[in-house]
């Protein structure tokens, strides 16, 4: 086994951690290539480690940005963001989540920086990583909760027009949960209700007028460069 794919035998020991090769990050991201390719295609990495394959595929999706929006300082920083917002990752331990957070930014900021020059701005590497923050999380992604034993929750965020985005927070353990059917919808609702029946962890799609995961929280609409003003 390769040295790169451990950090030490007692950690191996202790929590089974051995990292993905290089290889097989790559073969294993070609099988979902046109999916890595997209901008706003997000995913979700549940044992992330240091970050082998969200920093694949964060690598693959600013190529993508830098064909379409190079020319253009403005969308392409846009754009850049919302490949960042896109990815999500949970380790169990902290400092591989802190390591996943400094090395997806490193690979922003290294192609943010060579693209925008002089017209980097500090405001919205602060925003990247605050988002960062929020999407790499440290807890276990089987018992779905934090350290603290609290819920895992995560930060929809969606470009919305311009330069606004929307952020929704979510809990992991519902938006896990296969939608509620209208067979079973009723019995899921009692499970995830307050006392006061006035706070469900579902809600209906006018739309569909199927059950769909609430927001435990949403935020106005910001400028991408401000959302860590809303913490």
């Amino acid at each position: 086994m390769s040295e790169q794919q451990v950090k030490s035998k007692q950690r191996v020991a202790a929590h089974g951690e051995v990292f993905t090769a290089e290889r097989e990050v790559k073969a294993m991201c070609d099988l979902v290539k046109q999916e890595t390719e997209r901008i706003e295609s997000r995913f979700l990495e549940p044992a992330c480690g240091n970050g082998n394959f969200l920093a694949e595929i964060l690598t693959r999706k600013l190529t993508v940005v830098k064909n379409r929006y190079g020319k253009n300082y403005h969308d392409y920083e846009r754009y850049s963001v919302l490949a960042i917002t896109s990815l999500y990752g949970v380790d169990i331990l902290e400092d591989n989540a802190e390591e996943c957070r400094q090395r997806l930014f490193q690979i922003w900021n290294t192609a943010y920086t060579a693209t925008a020059k002089v017209q980097a701005n500090e405001q919205c590497r602060e925003a990247v990583k605050f988002i960062l923050r929020k999407n790499i999380l440290c807890g276990d992604a089987l018992t779905l909760l934090q350290n603290d034993g609290s819920p895992i929750i995560f930060a929809e965020w969606s470009l919305v027009s311009g330069n606004f985005i929307k952020r929704r927070d979510f809990r992991l353990d519902v938006l896990m949960q296969e939608n509620a059917d209208e067979t079973n919808y009723d019995s899921q609702m009692s499970l995830f209700e307050d006392e006061t029946n006035s706070n469900s962890n579902w809600i209906i799609d006018p739309q569909s007028n199927t059950p769909i995961p609430k927001p435990i929280k949403e935020y106005p609409l910001t400028n991408y460069r401000s959302v860590q003003n809303y913490e």
